[in-house]
């Protein structure tokens, strides 16, 4: 415990002296959850269920839940009896999913590009599309090669991602959502460097706000290399949270299981 209070506390200094990427700025303002507030959780909990008799978690192990938001797959898990730490960047998604904590559930501050831990986890779970979102190619193999170590020997990761090649050939350029009264008016491009661009904007009580996200369209074969690099090796790739086959023109995500 006294160790993840020092790592609490070096990565709450560096938050805060730091100045914030999109996501930073973006995940931890009030408007972000708003915006998202009606997504699904009868399907995160499915695919939780299908995770878990797929790959056979049992009580004993450890789970390690990889940019956990407000740690909605991490609660979940921790109903069902797993021992689950959850880790994200945004201060304000670990001070709300906190209140959630147990003895077999905690949540920390941590940037997914640098090791949380060596060698502790036997799952290390990232959710929902929480990958893309750095500058660099060496940033995402960063992030890569830091869960891995976070893994034991034999222990598996698990990514789901868009399918990129269905999100950037089916891409809708431009659309408005009204949610909680507020109009969110949301463009989407591709930018010449590959990334996926959305950009929302909207006024609220007078004021007006620009945020965006920035997701790289990482195709197959390169998480697959990101995979080798890091020691991992790729047994399974699913399109669906109902693990359905994945099928390059058809599946709605690419969810990559990987071991060490």
């Amino acid at each position: 415990m006294l160790l993840f209070a020092a790592i609490l506390q070096k990565e709450i200094i560096r938050h805060m002296s730091k100045k914030k990427e999109w996501f930073g700025e973006w995940f931890d303002s009030p408007y972000y959850h708003i915006l998202y507030k009606n997504r699904d959780n009868t399907e995160a909990h499915t695919f939780i269920d299908n995770l878990c008799i797929y790959l056979g978690f049992s009580p004993q192990d450890k789970i390690l839940d990889l940019a956990c938001g407000k740690g909605r797959h991490a609660i979940y898990l921790n109903h069902k009896g797993f021992d689950v730490t959850g880790i994200d960047l945004s201060a304000e998604n670990i001070k709300y999913a906190s209140q959630f904590s147990n003895s077999k559930l905690g949540f920390y501050i941590h940037d997914m590009r640098e090791v949380f831990a060596y060698d502790q986890f036997d799952y290390v779970l990232n959710m929902f599309t929480s990958f893309g979102y750095f500058d660099s190619t060496d940033e995402h193999k960063s992030a890569i090669a830091a869960a891995a170590k976070a893994l034991k020997t034999g222990g598996k990761l698990i990514v789901d991602f868009l399918n990129t090649y269905k999100v950037v050939n089916n891409l809708v350029p431009a659309e408005v959502k009204e949610v909680d009264g507020i109009l969110f008016n949301i463009t989407k491009e591709i930018s010449n460097n590959g990334y996926i661009i959305k950009k929302i904007s909207f006024e609220h009580q007078g004021q007006l706000y620009h945020y965006q996200e920035k997701v790289k369209a990482i195709r197959r074969i390169e998480f697959l290399e990101f995979f080798e690099q890091a020691g991992l090796s790729c047994k399974q790739l699913f399109g669906s949270y109902d693990l359905d086959s994945y099928e390059k023109e058809m599946s709605d995500r690419m969810i990559f299981i990987v071991e060490k």
